[in-house]
């Protein structure tokens, strides 16, 4: 098995958050472990001053450049490109180092969050400064007592994080309602779709026809009900197919289905690839 990604900051700095750069990075790490799949257990920003970087999170790729930030959430696969020509800024935090009013405010927990924002105008400095802050204050761990250190760290990344939110949606483009038939749809695939891929199930649960949660999800999400859940159970395979070695029949009990023969079927169905051939792909191995 392929171990996940523990928070594991060095001795000495503060519980919760670590600062540091790619340089930093690229000191610490085993050359060629940021090649393969990654998937951590905590939140990573990443945020460049120079060059450009190739990130790939959840199997989509994304070109970063100075100015613009990655979001990696727990439970993504991330895989770095080549990190050796750019320069920037990393900020890892573990999901309950933030205030929870922060948390709810800023949507840490939203599995469906943009992975990558670009501010523009005034949001530019304000996202620079904040992130410049927050890194001097980490590194000024022997200027005050312990608690109240990780206190000011923990009311600087708050101020981040939810700048950062701020970015995901265009201002003019209302978000689902909390509680809306989309939303609560949404939550129950989330919390549900390793016991059942039936539409039928969820409208039922839910108090809602079939009808009414494929339009409420091709509103809020562009695709229609039963895709989104098959999506996302695709996405789950993909993410353990990548980043660990469970056999496939593991991984199809794991994720609902009667036998790794109907696991490979809709798999290769709904990604044109077999199971192996997509892990030997993610991974990198060829054939």
């Amino acid at each position: 098995m392929i171990s996940e990604l523990a928070f594991a900051p060095p001795v000495g700095t503060p519980a919760g958050v670590e600062v540091l750069s790619l340089a930093d990075l690229r000191t610490r790490v085993v050359p060629g472990r940021l090649a393969g799949p990654n998937r951590h257990d905590f939140h990573v920003l990443l945020t460049l001053t120079g060059g450009s970087l190739r990130q790939t999170v959840d199997f989509a790729e994304y070109t970063l450049r100075p100015g613009s930030w990655l979001w990696i959430r727990p439970g993504q696969v991330h895989q770095w490109g080549d990190a050796t020509r750019a320069a920037g800024t990393l900020i890892l935090f573990e999901r309950d180092f933030p205030d929870s009013a922060t948390a709810a405010a800023a949507g840490l927990d939203d599995p469906y969050a943009p992975v990558v924002r670009t501010p523009a105008g005034d949001d530019i400095d304000a996202l620079h400064d904040a992130a410049h802050h927050l890194e001097r204050e980490f590194h000024a761990a022997m200027r005050m007592p312990v608690g109240i250190h990780v206190a000011v760290l923990r009311h600087l990344l708050d101020v981040l994080v939810l700048r950062l939110a701020h970015l995901s949606r265009p201002i003019d483009v209302p978000a689902p309602a909390p509680g809306s038939a989309y939303m609560r749809f949404r939550d129950a695939v989330e919390r549900d779709f390793a016991r059942t891929r039936r539409l039928a199930d969820y409208a039922r649960a839910l108090g809602y026809s079939p009808r009414t949660l494929s339009r409420a999800t091709l509103t809020a999400a562009g695709v229609g009900a039963k895709e989104f859940i098959d999506r996302r159970v695709v996405l789950e395979a993909g993410r353990l197919l990548a980043h660990s070695d469970l056999s496939a029949g593991r991984i199809a009990a794991q994720l609902g289905f009667s036998s790794a023969t109907n696991f490979s079927k809709f798999f290769h169905q709904r990604t044109g690839q077999t199971p192996i051939a997509f892990r030997n792909s993610a991974r990198g191995t060829g054939g």
